[in-house]
């Protein structure tokens, strides 16, 4: 049940990324200064900002820099982090021992530090942000790939297609990569959580989206100083980080109790 209201909730905001231009109530950019830090009510159900702009309409507004940011990050961390678990789980000898003392090497530097160190030297911009985010969780991937793949690579349905003298290439697609699906998909599920939260924080650090952005970590971030006098500028994209964040969290952990129960 947890793992359904958690799908209702994801698709809520994959709706609204897509569709937020014709169904906000206000333009989320337009500005009225006379009515500044209205409380929520009337026409504006979760009150108005500094600038007197619709603080609703932002936040549906502001799912769409997540929902393009995190997916495409999840899938560029996912697709590497296989890639590279597979060839050290089915490899193993040197070529393991060479990949996970880089990724070790890797995970020993914060993240958010390096992220934070490459997006001002690259630039900011959407793409940026993806790459940084992506490869930032391609080590944890990997390790989990890479652990699935050494129990998966000791039975015998291995061996057996190793006699028959199959390519380990095609041993890994078309062998391993099959059993290890369940794992795969309950990594995309995590570090998809994973990734709306680092997006949310450089975003909040002023490292994603530009100044005025309705992108729910510049929106924190942009009225956090108003927290006592109007607590529903920030509540509301706090809250609908915590939502996204939280629902992605009870579907990974429902497939993860189905790979368990396998």
């Amino acid at each position: 049940m947890a793992a359904v209201i958690g799908g209702v909730v994801v698709v809520f905001w994959a709706v609204a990324a897509l569709w937020w231009p014709h169904i906000v109530p206000l333009d989320p950019q337009a500005q009225h200064p006379m009515q500044r830090f209205l409380p929520p009510g009337g026409h504006h159900p979760l009150g108005t900002d500094q600038f007197g702009r619709d603080v609703f309409s932002r936040m549906l507004a502001g799912s769409r820099p997540v929902m393009e940011i995190a997916p495409t990050a999840t899938a560029l961390a996912v697709t590497a982090g296989t890639a590279i678990g597979l060839v050290a789980g089915t490899f193993g000898r040197w070529v393991d021992e060479a990949i996970m003392r880089i990724l070790d090497a890797v995970l020993v530097f914060p993240s958010i530090i390096a992220s934070i160190l490459f997006v001002s030297m690259v630039g900011h911009g959407i793409g940026v942000v993806v790459a940084v985010v992506g490869l930032s969780l391609v080590p944890v991937v990997a390790r989990s790939v890479r652990a699935a793949t050494l129990v998966e690579r000791r039975k015998p349905y291995v061996e057996a297609a190793l006699l028959r003298g199959e390519p380990v290439w095609s041993l890994m697609a078309r062998e391993l990569l099959p059993n290890i699906s369940h794992t795969v998909a309950v990594e995309a599920t995590s570090r998809l959580g994973d990734a709306i939260f680092a997006a949310a924080t450089l975003s909040f650090l002023g490292l994603g989206q530009p100044p005025g952005s309705p992108d729910w970590g510049a929106a924190v971030s942009d009225n956090r100083a108003w927290l006592q006098n109007a607590p529903w500028t920030v509540l509301a994209p706090a809250l609908a980080i915590a939502s996204l964040v939280v629902s992605v969290a009870l579907i990974s952990d429902e497939l993860r109790t189905g790979r368990d129960a396998r």
